[in-house]
């Protein structure tokens, strides 16, 4: 795949949704590479650790959702530089990007939207 044809991920973030709690993996190294972040991003389900979970997303997805309709949604990683392994090596454009895109794009859509709702609900009143 070509550059140009990459997903950009910031516009995406389908990789990012799960119902599972224990979704994204944190190692030992993971976890050190997170330092004082890890207790606020990580919980530990017996004697692993995983990304926390929030509304359907990794607790670190920040959804930015434009007030107009017709702008994309920003779908950021608050701790991209000490992001998991897994999300690491989740290549862009990957066929396992494909595959989450495949099922998941949706979920993120309509997390924008959801999002954008309030946001019109907020400047109304």
């Amino acid at each position: 795949m070509d550059s140009d044809e990459l997903p950009d991920c910031t516009e995406c973030g389908a990789c990012c949704f799960s119902n599972l709690p224990t979704y994204v993996a944190v190692t030992g190294d993971d976890y050190a590479r997170l330092g004082e972040l890890a207790e606020t991003w990580a919980d530990f389900d017996g004697r692993r650790a995983h990304m926390c979970m929030h509304d359907g997303h990794c607790a670190a997805l920040r959804v930015e959702a434009s007030p107009k309709p017709a702008v994309s949604a920003r779908y950021l990683c608050v701790i991209y530089e000490q992001r998991p392994e897994t999300c690491r090596t989740l290549e862009r454009g990957s066929p396992m990007c494909a595959a989450e895109r495949e099922l998941k794009a949706e979920r993120a859509r309509l997390y924008a939207e959801r999002q954008r709702t309030k946001l019109d609900f907020v400047e109304k009143n």
